[in-house]
């Protein structure tokens, strides 16, 4: 694939005005059949076609980059970002064998690489996301933002950074945008239109699903706006996340704290409503549901869980669909939203009850700070000045203020929290690669981290 022209092409999209309109496109070639004719793409036998990033890039591509698939996962699940069909089998495959995969949201590249190496770490996929505050971050702050750009590139600037070391580390990545409220949606519509543009150029999307949140409208109102977007997301194998319900606490400038306790908590005959209107374009969908979920992290008793609400809701469903329903009887695929600092119960209950995701960003934030924090505090006294410390007034302290090595305690951090995370959500030793060799020929001062 020409990567150039394609990079160049969508960064020209993501700052055309007319960036909803959608080019004429087919079946993407992630679920091309050889004849590439089904007007359904989920249906019937395709060969999965794809193109490793590092071929594109001329990088060297060795050990886990090189592999086509792996021991334990679907023959389509392959080291770096997946769509279409690769995608759906590894979410079907976290149902089936009652596992659901951590959805980090991440700021920067060094949060990536932490996503990155806790996954390869624990022998799993990941889902790396980001949101519409993240993505400007990772853009630049003193960016304009008005018409979303800044929210746009920084996204899909993250996004490249995701697909080229994703493949390196040897893991399989969804990567995912988060809550987009309505008045956000032109953000979206950028990175949609991005999308489209990197799918003409190599047949698959540049994001592998993206996460639409309008729980604050209608139900009614809910559901056509996903439709119209799981129409055209669909036509180039980009998931669709819904939310019913609202989230509860506050996450990136969003304030829930004060809603109804009652919206905190979705009924069975609004997720087969969504599911009712959905399933007809495609399959290619979850269902974030509200069941008492809070952002952020609360005292003890402050938050209540009922995981309850998914099972009664898989019930339901299924006694609507009768023959046609599923074997397992759980014909939704959940998302867990607010799981920072909720009880490993609640957690292995719900993925019983068909949780595939379960998103974290409160306890990863205070992971990476902890890090820094620990790493200021134990070498406090070489931090204080360039010149002079405890070993003599002449000794310099570049090696300790080194931004690298602060950030590197970062990560090494979040490492540590995010292998508790796939250990709660059963998601460990998954991939079947074993453990990871020891990397070698490794720059920098310290190797890239003082001891802590």
């Amino acid at each position: 694939m020409k990567l150039n022209s394609a990079i160049a092409s969508i960064f020209l999209a993501a700052n055309t005005a007319n960036a909803f309109l959608t080019p004429q496109l087919n079946v993407p070639l992630a679920f091309q059949s050889k004849s590439a004719s089904t007007s359904n793409a989920l249906d019937g036998d395709h060969s999965l076609l794809m193109s490793k990033m590092a071929d594109d890039l001329g990088i060297p591509c060795e050990d886990e980059c090189a592999m086509d698939s792996y021991p334990k996962l679907p023959e389509s699940v392959h080291p770096g970002v997946l769509s279409g069909q690769a995608m759906v089998d590894l979410l079907d495959h976290a149902k089936e064998n009652g596992y659901a995969i951590p959805a980090v949201n991440c700021v920067s590249s060094s949060g990536i690489n932490a996503c990155l190496e806790a996954a390869r770490k624990n022998d799993s996929p990941i889902i790396i996301q980001f949101s519409s505050g993240g993505s400007q971050f990772y853009g630049g702050k003193d960016l304009d933002n008005s018409s979303y750009q800044a929210a746009i590139s920084g996204a899909i600037s993250g996004a490249f950074h995701v697909r080229t070391m994703a493949e390196q580390y040897g893991v399989p990545v969804i990567l995912h945008t988060d809550h987009c409220a309505k008045k956000l949606l032109p953000w979206i519509d950028g990175l949609l239109s991005a999308s489209e543009r990197y799918y003409e150029k190599t047949g698959e999307p540049l994001f592998s699903s993206h996460m639409i949140d309008l729980s604050e409208e209608p139900i009614e109102e809910n559901i056509e706006i996903c439709q119209e977007y799981l129409k055209r997301m669909s036509k180039i194998g980009i998931l669709l996340e819904m939310e019913l319900g609202i989230t509860g606490g506050e996450e990136d400038g969003v304030n829930n704290e004060d809603v109804a306790i009652e919206d905190l908590y979705s009924k069975p005959e609004e997720i087969y409503e969504v599911y009712k209107g959905l399933t007809p374009i495609s399959p290619m969908f979850t269902i974030a549901a509200a069941f008492g979920n809070v952002h952020g992290v609360y005292s003890p008793g402050n938050v209540k869980l009922e995981p309850e609400i998914l099972n009664r809701a898989q019930a339901y469903i299924s006694e609507k669909l009768g023959d046609d329903a599923p074997s397992d009887k759980m014909p939704v695929k959940f998302v867990f939203h607010g799981g920072s600092g909720s009880d490993l119960e609640d957690i292995r209950k719900a993925i019983t009850y068909g949780v595939v995701k379960m998103n974290i960003d409160t306890d990863t934030q205070w992971s990476y700070w902890e890090g820094i924090k620990n790493f200021e505090s134990k070498y406090h006294d070489y931090l204080q000045q360039q010149i002079g410390n405890p070993e003599g007034p002449d000794k310099p302290n570049k090696k300790y203020y080194d931004p690298r090595e602060c950030m590197r305690s970062a990560e090494v951090n979040t490492v540590k929290r995010l292998e508790q995370c796939f250990s709660d959500l059963n998601c460990q030793q998954i991939c079947g690669m074993g453990d990871k060799s020891v990397a070698s020929n490794v720059f920098g001062p310290s190797l890239g981290g003082l001891p802590l």
